[in-house]
C-alpha cells in the first residue's frame, strides 16, 4: 500500500514537471516568434516616404529608377500604401494591367479613406475591359471622399463611353461643368445639352 502511494505521489510529481516543461518550451517558443516577427515586422515608414517621394519625381522620366526606389520604400515598410499605389501606376503605364490592379488593390486597403488608389484600380480595370467593376470602383472612391472631382470626372467619363448612364449621371456631368477645368467644362456641356 504504501509503495502504491509512493508510486502514485511520482507518477504526479513527474507529470507536474513534465506539465511544467511542456508550458515553459512553449511559452520560449512562443517568445522567439514573437521576437522575430517583430523583427521581421520592423518598418521604416520615413524611409518609405523619402523613396516614395524621389520616384514620384522620376514616374515620367525615369520609370526604372523609379520602380527601384518604390521596391527600396517597401522594404522599408511593406504596408506604405502609396509606394503600392505608385508602383501600380508604373504597371498601369506598361499595360501590366494584372499587376496594376494588385498593387492599386493593395494601396485601397492600406489607404481607406483616400480616393486615388479606387481611381486608379478603376483604371485599370476599365483598361482590363471590366466595366462594371471600374464603375464601382470610381463609386467607392467618392464614397470614401465625397464630392472629390477626378472620381466625379472618372465615374461620368466612364458612364458616358460604355453607355451606362444612370440617374446620377446627370448630376455628376453638372458638377463638372461648375467645377472643372475647361476642357473638362466642354465635355461635360456637350453631354448635358447645356446652352
Amino acid at each position: 500500500m504504501e509503495v502504491e502511494r509512493n508510486w502514485m505521489r511520482i507518477c504526479v510529481m513527474n507529470w507536474c514537471i513534465l506539465s511544467l516543461v511542456l508550458a515553459l518550451q512553449v511559452g520560449c517558443a512562443s517568445h522567439r516568434m514573437t521576437n522575430q516577427s517583430q523583427k521581421s515586422e520592423v518598418r521604416n515608414q520615413q524611409l518609405a516616404a523619402e523613396l516614395t517621394n524621389q520616384a514620384t519625381a522620376l514616374l515620367g522620366e525615369d520609370p526604372a529608377k523609379a520602380k527601384q526606389l518604390l521596391h527600396q520604400a517597401l522594404k522599408a515598410d511593406l504596408y506604405f500604401g502609396p509606394a503600392h499605389n505608385n508602383l501600380g501606376v508604373l504597371h498601369l503605364q506598361r499595360d501590366e494591367l494584372y499587376e496594376a490592379a494588385e498593387e492599386f488593390d493593395w494601396a485601397r486597403r492600406l489607404m481607406p479613406g483616400h480616393p486615388d488608389p479606387r481611381i486608379n484600380l478603376g483604371l485599370a480595370l476599365e483598361q482590363g475591359g471590366k466595366i462594371d467593376d471600374a464603375l464601382a470602383a470610381y463609386a467607392s472612391a467618392l464614397e470614401v471622399y465625397p464630392n472629390h472631382l477626378p472620381a466625379i470626372q472618372a465615374l461620368a467619363r466612364c458612364q458616358i463611353r460604355y453607355r451606362q448612364r444612370n440617374g446620377q449621371t446627370e448630376k455628376l456631368l453638372k458638377e463638372i461643368f461648375f467645377r472643372g477645368s475647361a476642357g473638362w467644362k466642354s465635355w461635360a456641356k456637350n453631354h448635358l445639352d447645356i446652352e
